[in-house]
């Protein structure tokens, strides 16, 4: 069989009993560097055109991104020219520092700084491979030799570097494919490029770790990067960096266990494009500190606006249940997550802490609404068809009728497939428990009440010639409902009446519930009027007009068969 877990090596841990991160939470945001235009552009099928990278550059910018990487220009000529593009037309706002990648070569080095002559501020991320794999397989080097490279690389930069004293710079080495790297080795080279820039004597040094390639669990990834911080050289005068890719599923969570281990800035894209699998995905990390009431130190209160330009730029559609992003991530369509987050929402006030059932963060932080949250299908519940009610056309209803329409519109979704919008809900609604048939229509009533009770009067049916009907109870339903006994021949109970005012004020409308027994069979229905009075005595009559099966024939004929 092809599928076999034998040829597999288990990654070996880190030998570390010292550990301290796990302690550790996160408690202010770490330096970013976006790279969309330089990692996420190569992954792409297409890669982007000048207008798109104009536009995601400026998105970046717009956002907060304060280090952006903007591409190879050393190796590409479009990447050249961007790079160009945007120092010539003073594209670059003087608190963002524009990073490119090189290899540790001598003519890559050379063109990258003819890209970025007469720029303020930037920085040169030179790299080179250390992996155990690829010095043996790849490159045909001992440890030496590949050692050589990155210090090699590391004197041109500085030489570069110096031929343009009015340029801020920062330099940036990578021992590519980290996590396959030896750590001893690993500390071993970055310290030799160190000792080359001398970071201790003022110059701006970024030591960035990546995980090339994710190959343990992040709490490995995290072992790592504590111990390089452990051992490494002029510690205090560095940035420590970490480049996660996202082979395991786990970008994001390697970046935040790094960041609990010490470092000090985090490499990803924008919903998380980039080879293979991805990079980390810098939407997710950073909003995962703002939930956590942490100032993310960048706006992603416009997330449609983030989705549309990463969408147009990159040709890839944002996957619905993306976390913060999609179009479905904050929606619920289980009955007992709706239910629960309609009652949230209902208690709290404006000025609480964020406390909401299944909802890790306010959706109207990202610019989303609640009528976003709750939808329907044939897995909702009463609370999800009560909160669109609600939500939608003021409609409250009480826990009775929640439960049983909600089987109606679960059939309905059940019937028809797929999910069931707003005004489909209100539609079944009305045809269900709000449809007045005309004989029945409430047209007037008189009540009084005495020692005795109240004595009800009701006039309904037909506006030429009505139907009416006297009675008298302790109370309005009761008078009216006897009066329906008497003459239509029926044996009445109310098994569950509510009413509510649909607004504030004196002309406000209001909703009658009513649930009745008659005859043994239970009957459900819902009245709209200017007062509950009304409101009350038409949903009782819409109610005994379902058992006397009379909708069409109206009450007369219904009195007729009843003997009256």
């Amino acid at each position: 069989m092809a599928f076999d877990h034998r040829k597999y090596i288990p990654f070996q841990p880190v030998r570390k009993t010292d550990r301290r991160w796990p302690d550790r939470v996160i408690e202010k945001a770490p330096q970013y560097c976006a790279v969309d235009l330089r990692d996420g552009n190569q992954a792409l099928v297409k890669p982007m055109s000048v207008a798109q990278k104009t536009r995601m550059f400026e998105l970046l910018v717009k956002v907060g991104f304060k280090q952006i990487e903007i591409g190879f220009p050393a190796a590409s000529q479009p990447d050249f020219d961007f790079c160009r593009k945007l120092i010539e037309e003073k594209r670059i706002p003087s608190d963002v520092r524009i990073q490119v990648l090189t290899q540790a070569r001598p003519e890559l080095i050379e063109r990258t700084f003819d890209a970025l002559e007469g720029a303020e501020r930037a920085i040169v991320h030179v790299y080179n491979s250390t992996s155990t794999v690829q010095r043996e397989q790849v490159f045909g080097m001992d440890r030496e030799g590949i050692k050589e490279i990155a210090i090699n690389g590391a004197r041109l930069v500085k030489a570069n570097a110096a031929k343009h004293p009015d340029t801020e710079w920062t330099f940036q080495y990578s021992p590519e494919s980290f996590t396959g790297t030896e750590l001893d080795y690993a500390v071993e080279v970055v310290d030799a490029v160190n000792d080359i820039w001398r970071p201790d004597q003022g110059q701006e040094v970024i030591i960035n770790l990546p995980a090339t390639v994710e190959m343990a669990t992040p709490n490995v990834f995290a072992d790592q990067i504590e111990w390089v911080c452990d051992q490494v050289k002029y510690r205090e005068h560095i940035s420590i960096s970490v480049h996660t890719h996202n082979d395991r599923g786990c970008g994001v969570a390697a970046g935040e266990l790094a960041v609990m281990a010490g470092a000090d800035r985090v490499e990803g894209t924008l919903m998380g494009n980039g080879e293979r699998t991805g990079n980390m995905d810098l939407v997710t990390f950073c909003m995962n500190l703002y939930s956590q009431g942490i100032d993310p130190e960048v706006n992603m209160s416009n997330m449609a606006e983030i989705t549309d330009v990463v969408e147009a730029c990159t040709e890839i559609s944002t996957h619905p249940r993306h976390p913060y992003a999609g179009e479905l991530v904050f929606t619920a369509f289980s009955g007992s997550h709706q239910d629960a987050i309609r009652k949230c929402l209902s208690r709290r006030k404006e000025g609480d802490k964020w406390q909401v059932a299944y909802l890790p963060i306010d959706p109207r932080d990202l610019g989303r609404r609640y009528e976003e949250v709750v939808r329907i299908n044939s897995q909702s519940g009463k609370g999800g068809v009560a909160y669109v009610l609600e939500r939608d056309y003021k409609i409250t209803l009480p826990r009775w009728l929640q439960i049983e329409f909600s089987k109606v519109v679960q059939r309905e979704a059940e019937q028809n497939g797929g999910e069931i919008d707003s005004l489909t809900i209100h539609r079944l609604f009305e045809s269900r428990y709000l449809k007045v048939h005309k004989p029945w229509e409430l047209r007037s009533y008189d009540l009084h009440r005495d020692e005795e009770g109240v004595q009800a009067s009701v006039r309904f049916g037909d506006s030429e010639s009505p139907t009416e009907l006297k009675g008298k109870g302790l109370g309005a339903v009761e008078a009216v409902a006897a009066a329906l006994e008497e003459t239509f021949n029926v044996s009445l109970a109310v098994e569950a009446y509510d009413e509510f005012a649909l607004g504030e004020g004196t002309n406000a409308n209001a909703l009658a519930c009513i649930r009745i027994q008659a005859n043994g069979e239970l009957c459900s229905a819902a009245a709209l009027a200017e007062d509950t009075t009304s409101a009350t005595l038409q949903a009782l009559l819409s109610a005994v007009a379902q058992v006397a099966d009379e909708s069409v024939s109206g009450p007369m004929a219904a009195m007729e068969k009843a003997g009256v």
